[in-house]
């Protein structure tokens, strides 16, 4: 029998709720992504606000590269019982999420600052012995 033929409950998925155990539905399909939370470029944070329940709207509002839609086969461990889940799952809103920028993070400004201070370093005596 083929580890991706096994159907789960949603009792059973919900379980997987840690850091250290990690399970989420989406698109019908259950994914142990528990060895990939320190590699989601979103940071682990965004898959565990995922756990215990159908993530499959949060997951396809995100706009996931084909990439990423062929990663995700390799975490698939199984079906979900589509009759377990709960009819109407509460919204819990959680605070937006903030990315907060890396030490080695790179914008233009990084570029044009060093190069504008450089410029009128070299402008500076220019300036000054016309005056």
């Amino acid at each position: 029998m083929d580890s991706n033929s096994k159907v789960y409950s949603f009792d059973e998925v919900a379980k997987h709720n840690q850091q250290k155990d990690c399970w989420l539905i989406i698109s019908g399909y259950v994914y142990d992504v528990t060895s990939f939370l320190p590699d989601h470029p979103g940071g682990d944070e965004l898959l565990l606000l995922a756990v215990e329940k159908d993530a499959t709207f949060d997951f396809k509002s995100v706009g996931h590269s084909e990439l990423a839609h062929e990663k995700m086969k390799m975490y698939q461990i199984g079906k979900i019982d589509m009759s377990t889940l709960p009819e109407k799952q509460k919204y819990v809103e959680s605070a937006p999420y903030q990315r907060t920028p890396s030490l080695f993070s790179f914008s233009p400004i990084h570029l044009l600052l060093p190069i504008l201070l450089l410029a009128l370093a070299f402008a500076f005596p220019y300036f000054k012995l016309k005056a």
